[in-house]
């Protein structure tokens, strides 16, 4: 290695990405349903209770469209499109009777994920009997998840405007052991390369950025909210195997997660395996 490059690596080295204190407006929330004006108010009701330290000191808009509002998938997104709500409410498998099954979230979720900009905020099915028993009590434990943490500042502020005051926040950022296994093999094929070495490097250097971003996280948010506890979960594994062991370990009450992709209309990454599996706790979906 040149001194030039030697240079130019350890500037990048030493630049990080810092996060920037942008909370979202929660004004207006609409809440979706296919159920009669009884049930439905009964499911507003829970939601109302689930977010209710969340969204104190605000008083949002509720609206609730049930079985009688809308027909189909176009018919919601109408609604939604002209109402605008800042986070839009339902369950997975709306309007479908494949809630009982865990292969997928239904058509209506898929398109408002995709097709609108409002957060949607996907509970368990009213009626799935695997929902966890703290599941919309409250939202004291909340986890962002992603494979790349590091400026992902959208999901860190939405992360923690949906913690309650005095909550725990993790930030989770799972590095593919797998990818880092192939990536491994090919250095290991390398002669030029110290293989021990690099290891070692590489896989400090991978969890290093992240861990960095978290403590630039928790020190932005501390100075907004001085009662929110922010930590980190950066470690190297199975993307769906170890969310799922987090999720489990930490007593998760809301999952938060991206899942629009620029180059895809599908969800992005790992988003929608996850969002399938992680059936017990809700789940906010950007």
């Amino acid at each position: 290695m040149t001194k030039l490059d030697h240079f130019e690596s350890a500037f990048r080295s030493a630049s990080k990405d810092t996060f920037s204190w942008v909370p979202p407006t929660i004004a207006k929330i609409l809440v979706a349903t296919d159920l009669d004006a009884e049930a439905s108010a009964s499911y507003e009701a829970a939601l109302r209770g689930f977010l209710s330290a969340t969204l104190a000191g605000t008083e949002p808009s509720w609206r609730s469209v049930g079985a009688g509002d809308y027909d189909s998938v176009a018919a919601l997104h109408e609604l939604v499109e002209q109402w605008q709500p800042d986070l839009v409410c339902t369950y997975r498998n709306l309007h479908s009777s494949a809630w009982s099954f865990a292969y997928s979230l239904g058509e209506y979720i898929h398109v408002l994920t995709q097709a609108t900009d409002a957060p949607v905020l996907v509970t368990p099915h009213p009626r799935q009997t695997e929902a966890a028993a703290h599941a919309l009590r409250n939202t004291d434990v909340v986890m962002a998840m992603t494979d790349h943490l590091t400026g992902s500042e959208r999901l860190v502020n939405y992360a923690a405007a949906m913690t309650e005051t005095k909550g725990k926040l993790w930030l989770a950022h799972v590095e593919d052991e797998l990818g880092y296994e192939r990536l491994m093999e090919v250095i290991g094929k390398i002669p030029q390369i110290d293989t021990d070495s690099a290891r070692e490097l590489i896989r400090a250097k991978l969890l290093q950025q992240p861990t960095d971003y978290v403590e630039s996280c928790r020190t932005v948010i501390s100075a907004h909210r001085p009662g929110l506890t922010v930590r980190p979960l950066v470690v190297m594994g199975h993307h769906l195997a170890t969310y799922r062991q987090l999720i489990s370990d930490h007593e998760v009450d809301l999952l938060v997660m991206n899942t629009k992709d620029a180059d895809q209309l599908a969800m992005h990454g790992m988003a929608y395996p996850i969002a399938v599996e992680i059936r017990e706790i809700p789940l906010l979906l950007l």
